[in-house]
């Protein structure tokens, strides 16, 4: 009898909260500022966050309190002034500017290419000097 009456209770507070949240409206949100063309700092997948902060820590004498906070101070300025595609892009052609000959020539030489390889390179100056990087 014990179990029928809480199973009972528990079925009931269960249907009175979903009747609940169906009843009411969703309240309508006013003055909703619309995203702008600026770089949004949040648009970068936690993956490519953590690949970079780990590499950059790597560069930087390995894994400590002031390296790990340096990098990811670091990946966070460069998202500031970048979006992640500019960023995604600028890191391929930068990779891939090495290749020799004909090949790398299409890494190397187009104005896109140089154009997001300077703007990476200055936010990473940047970065660097606000998040005490060394």
């Amino acid at each position: 009898m014990k179990k029928s009456l809480k199973t009972l209770f528990l079925t009931g507070s269960f249907a009175l909260i979903i009747s609940g949240c169906a009843n009411n409206p969703e309240k309508v949100v006013e003055n909703v500022s619309t995203p702008t063309t600026t770089t949004l700092a949040n648009d970068y997948p936690t993956r490519d966050r953590v690949e970079y902060v780990l590499n950059c820590v790597a560069q930087h004498g390995g894994l400590s309190y002031i390296n790990q906070y340096a990098c990811g101070c670091k990946i966070d300025k460069i998202a500031e002034k970048m979006s992640f595609n500019d960023y995604d892009a600028a890191k391929t052609f930068s990779y891939l500017k090495s290749t020799a000959g004909e090949n790398g020539s299409i890494f190397r030489d187009p104005k896109q290419s140089k154009d997001l390889r300077k703007l990476l390179k200055e936010a990473e100056e940047i970065a660097e000097k606000s998040c005490f990087v060394k």
